[in-house]
């Protein structure tokens, strides 16, 4: 097959995973980096090429920059737009947030428009961008958006960028025009290819790592990041897809689930899992000083309700079973050295001091 893709941001947890299961069927596959010196980050990437035999070759763009982006695109007949911003913490200011998700993927879409031959764009969104600042709870579809008005920065931010990679489509002209269509993904499992790790892998990470002593009362409907990448080649491949969005989640999951099933699992080799809900008064008192919480508070009791029907409908996914899914995460956070094993761990205090805090 010579089809060529790009890939945006190739070192993130689900772009990794999107260029695996591209390789894996015979895609030539461009990936973008904002330093090609930094050969590390990519090493897995280079390893997964050369164990399938896939062609996979690196070019320099950032987000953040004009430049280096119609080259990235030139000889590609198809883009996947997975990067985007996802901090662990709070932004102290939303707006570059924002700014970063909006023009990087106006950025992206400007250059698709610029190069002859690109036929389909997949954009990698967020239920994110469908399910927050409602004022009452529902099973929310793909005809839902978030309200920007009542949400927090990650939300606005993934919701006015898929906005405006809509808009952009919808005003090209025929001549210059791409089909377009969006991935909606929950909270994100799977196991991790390297050491680096993604913001939905803090819950799991926390809790085998004793970094609280006890779950928030949160939830969210996740996804495997190996089911997520089918879901982004079916996009790509389904004529029919043209012009949709597509949730990809599954059913509600506590954090205190998640607990139990980690427990369930790793205490008989040591590990400690919190398990005891903590009361929101405690959560709200911790996020002051301690900022992963802090992203929590917002979310404190809700309810993530998602249909992934039309997904299933139209591109034939399907998803694993949501405890596969989170004890593969598990066991490859300790493999890579992420969360260590409890003998090797050193006591400490919770909730961390203001100073750590700011670290």
């Amino acid at each position: 097959m010579s089809t060529r893709v790009l890939v945006t941001g190739a070192t993130g947890f689900v772009a990794g995973q999107v260029i695996a299961e591209l390789l894996e069927h015979g895609y030539a596959v461009r990936a973008t980096v904002r330093d090609l010196a930094a050969t590390g980050k990519r090493a897995h990437l280079v390893e997964l090429a050369e164990r399938t035999g896939g062609e996979l070759e690196f070019t320099r763009a950032d987000l953040d920059r004009d430049d280096g982006w119609t080259a990235a695109v030139s000889g590609c007949t198809e883009v996947m737009h997975v990067a985007s911003p996802f901090p662990t913490t709070p932004p102290d200011d939303e707006r570059e947030l924002i700014d970063t998700a909006v023009e990087g993927t106006l950025r992206v879409l400007r250059a698709c428009a610029a190069v002859d031959g690109v036929r389909r764009v997949v954009l990698t969104s967020s239920t994110a961008a469908i399910a927050y600042g409602h004022a009452a709870d529902a099973v929310r579809t793909e005809a839902d958006w978030t309200v920007v008005e009542r949400s927090a920065a990650y939300q606005k931010s993934k919701t006015l960028a898929e906005r405006a990679a809509w808009d952009f489509v919808g005003k090209l002209p025929a001549d210059d025009a791409f089909e377009l269509v969006v991935v909606n993904p929950g909270m994100v499992l799977g196991p991790v290819r390297s050491a680096a790790t993604s913001t939905s892998h803090e819950p799991v990470r926390r809790l085998l790592a004793r970094d609280i002593p006890g779950t928030p009362r949160v939830g969210w409907a996740p996804v495997d990041v190996r089911d997520l990448a089918v879901a982004h080649r079916l996009a790509l491949e389904t004529p029919e897809a043209a012009g949709n969005r597509y949730i990809c989640a599954g059913e509600h999951l506590w954090m205190g689930d998640m607990a139990r099933v980690l427990a369930e699992e790793y205490g008989p080799r040591g590990f400690r899992v919190p398990t005891r809900q903590l009361p929101n008064w405690l959560v709200r008192s911790v996020a002051i000083f301690d900022k992963g919480v802090r992203l929590t508070v917002p979310t404190l009791g809700r309810t993530e309700l998602l249909s992934a029907e039309k997904a299933r409908r139209e591109l034939g996914w399907t998803m694993r079973p949501v405890r596969e899914s989170l004890l593969d995460t598990a066991e490859s956070l300790l493999q890579h050295g992420i969360v260590a094993a409890p003998t090797q761990r050193k006591t400490g205090s919770w909730p961390p001091a203001r100073s750590a805090a700011r670290v």
